[in-house]
C-alpha cells in the first residue's frame, strides 16, 4: 500500500531508520504541549473567577445610620474625576488627626459612618471618597471595577492621599496621615502608602494579596476541570507562581489593568508604617490566612486581631465596642502620638497573650476578645 505513496513511504523509512530520535521528539512535543494546554485552562478558569465570582453580601441598607459631610471633588492620579466628603470630629477645632477611608467593594463613601463613627467622636477628622465607579465617582470607559485591588483603584488612592495633603497644608496642619481601609479598599491603601511618608498608620480590615489570594483559588477549584485527582495535588509550587504571572499576563491584555501586590507592596515599603490587621475567623471568602501571610510581611510596628464568629468585613458588627476601642487606641498611638490610651472603658484593651502563627491561625477556640498577635517589629 505505501509503495502507491512513495512520500509516505519515504517517510515511513526515515521514521525506522531513526526511531529514537522520533521517539525523543514525539516526548518532548507531549511534555511540551501537555502543560500549555493544562496552563491555558487553568487560566482561562481563573479569568472566568476573577470576572463572575460575586462579593459577599457585607452591607446592608439599614446596616449604620449614614453620616453627611462637607462635599468635594478631586482628581484622580490619571485624572479621573473623583467625589469624597469631610467629615469633622468633635474636636473645637484641634483634631487629633485626619484618617482617609477605603470603602469597600460594591460599597461606596457613605460606608464610612459604619467604621469611622467612634472616631469622629474620639477627636478624629475622616476623609471618605468614592471609588471609581462606585457611589458618586465617574466611571472609566473601557473598564469594569471589580473586587481585586487593580492599579485604577491604586490611582484613585493615590488622588485621594495628594488631594488630603494639599488640604492640611493649606490650612498649617500637620502633615501626617492615617488609613482606613476595607477588604479591596485595605488593599490600595497599603499599595498607596509604600512610598508615601505622609501616612503614618493604616488599619485594615479582611485585606488580601490578589496573587496569594487567587493562587489559593485556584488550589481550592482545581478539582473542577483537573481530571486525574493526583496532578492537581502534586503540581509543585513553582507551577502555581508560573500560572499566577501568566494569569496577570492575561490581565493585562483581556481586563485592561493590572493587579499590583500587596504582598510585594509591604516588603518594599520605604519606612516601616504601624498597621493594625482585623479579620473575621468565618470569613470564607479572604480566609484568614491572607490577612496573616501580610502580617508576617509587614515590618512592623503590627498587630493582628482575629475576630471570633466573624465573616467577611463584619467583625465591626460583631463587636462593635472592642471594634471602636481597638481603632481609637490604635490611631491615637501612632497617628496623634498618644502613648496614653484613656476613657476607653475599664479593661477593654487588655489583649489575649500573643500567639505562635500556628495558633493564630489555627485554633477555633477563642476568647471573648478574639485572639491578637502583636509587634513592634
Amino acid at each position: 500500500m505505501l509503495l502507491e505513496y512513495p512520500l509516505a513511504s519515504a517517510w515511513w523509512e526515515y521514521i525506522r531508520s531513526n526511531w529514537a530520535l522520533m521517539s525523543i521528539l514525539l516526548t518532548a512535543t507531549i511534555l511540551t504541549v501537555t502543560p500549555w494546554l493544562i496552563l491555558r485552562k487553568y487560566v482561562k478558569i481563573m479569568l472566568n473567577i476573577i470576572r463572575d465570582t460575586p462579593p459577599p453580601l457585607s452591607m446592608g441598607p439599614s446596616d449604620f445610620e449614614r453620616i453627611d459631610g462637607e462635599r468635594v471633588t478631586f482628581r484622580a492620579f490619571d485624572n479621573l474625576n473623583l467625589c469624597g466628603m469631610f467629615l469633622f470630629g468633635n474636636h473645637g477645632g484641634r483634631p487629633k488627626g485626619m484618617v482617609i477611608f477605603a470603602h469597600e467593594f460594591t460599597s461606596d463613601m457613605y460606608s464610612c459612618a459604619r467604621y469611622c463613627r467612634p472616631l469622629l467622636a474620639a477627636g478624629y477628622d475622616v476623609f471618605s471618597f468614592d471609588f471609581r465607579g462606585h457611589g458618586e465617582s465617574s466611571g472609566e470607559p473601557g473598564y469594569m471595577s471589580r473586587q481585586w485591588p487593580s492599579d485604577r483603584e491604586v490611582s484613585d488612592m493615590l488622588g485621594a492621599i495628594a488631594f488630603v495633603e494639599n488640604w492640611l497644608e493649606s490650612r498649617d496642619l500637620p502633615v501626617d496621615i492615617g488609613l482606613f481601609g476595607i477588604s479591596r479598599g485595605a488593599g490600595s491603601a497599603i499599595l498607596a502608602a509604600q512610598n508615601n511618608p505622609a501616612v503614618k498608620a493604616i488599619i485594615t480590615d479582611g485585606a488580601f494579596s490578589s496573587d496569594t489570594t487567587l493562587e489559593y483559588l485556584m488550589k481550592r477549584w482545581a478539582y473542577i476541570f483537573a481530571k486525574v485527582r493526583f496532578v492537581y495535588e502534586n503540581h509543585p509550587p513553582q507551577f502555581w507562581r508560573f500560572l499566577r504571572w501568566l494569569l496577570f499576563r492575561a490581565c493585562r491584555r483581556k481586563l485592561n489593568c493590572t493587579f499590583p501586590s500587596v504582598r510585594k507592596a509591604l516588603q518594599r515599603m520605604q519606612e516601616p508604617r504601624p498597621i493594625l490587621f482585623i479579620h473575621g475567623e468565618r470569613d470564607s471568602y479572604i480566609p484568614v490566612e491572607q490577612s496573616q501571610l501580610l502580617y508576617d510581611l509587614a515590618p512592623g510596628p503590627k498587630s493582628l486581631w482575629v475576630v471570633p464568629d466573624a465573616k467577611h468585613n463584619q467583625s465591626v458588627v460583631v463587636r462593635p465596642e472592642y471594634y471602636a476601642a481597638r481603632t481609637v487606641a490604635f490611631f491615637d498611638e501612632y497617628l496623634a502620638n498618644l502613648k496614653t490610651v484613656k476613657d476607653i472603658g475599664a479593661g477593654a484593651m487588655k489583649q489575649p497573650p500573643a500567639q505562635t502563627p500556628a495558633e493564630a491561625v489555627g485554633r477555633s477556640s477563642i476568647g471573648a476578645t478574639g485572639r491578637s498577635t502583636n509587634s513592634k517589629g
